[in-house]
């Protein structure tokens, strides 16, 4: 596979689940919203931002800046860090066990680590999206501990 069709599938990829988790995030909101569950509207948010639009732009990002095309291993181990990560988040907060968040913090933690590594040096295209990109990254890697600190705060 030529390397230009190969960095569109992987964004692709990260793409497809994204939509998905942005569906089962309104699906969320439309369930818990009535029932008056108590994280669904957290649940939602994040599915559709955390778990949906971050996870899309990662994989446009990684596509369009990664100084060469992304191995199939690497895309792989990125998309199942970052979705095992947002699904212990998830059901450590709804389950009210901390401990299962914090794990899901640390996978995600290493998801980012590579993503950060993809897309080091000068990157192959703009230096203001190179630097979007590494902004975006860092804000979500510095909302993480913020985050593992509130489920224990709240947890029962």
């Amino acid at each position: 596979m030529d390397s230009e069709r190969l960095r569109w599938t992987s964004s692709s990829t990260f793409r497809v689940i994204a939509t998905a988790w942005i569906i089962a995030g309104g699906l969320t909101a439309a369930v818990t919203g009535p029932l008056h569950l108590e994280y669904g509207s957290w649940a939602a948010a994040y599915q559709v931002l955390v778990a949906g639009i971050a996870q899309s732009a990662f994989g446009i990002a990684q596509a369009a800046l990664a100084p060469q095309p992304l191995s199939r291993s690497t895309v792989a181990t990125e998309l199942v860090a970052w979705n095992l990560g947002s699904l212990a988040v998830l059901a450590g907060t709804v389950l009210g066990a901390p401990l299962i968040v914090d794990a899901g913090g640390v996978v995600l933690v290493v998801a980012l680590a590579l993503l950060i590594r993809t897309v080091r040096g000068k990157g192959d295209g703009p230096a203001w999206a190179l630097w979007t990109y590494r902004l975006l990254l860092v804000v979500i890697l510095t909302s993480i501990p913020i985050g593992l600190t509130l489920a224990h705060l709240r947890a029962p």
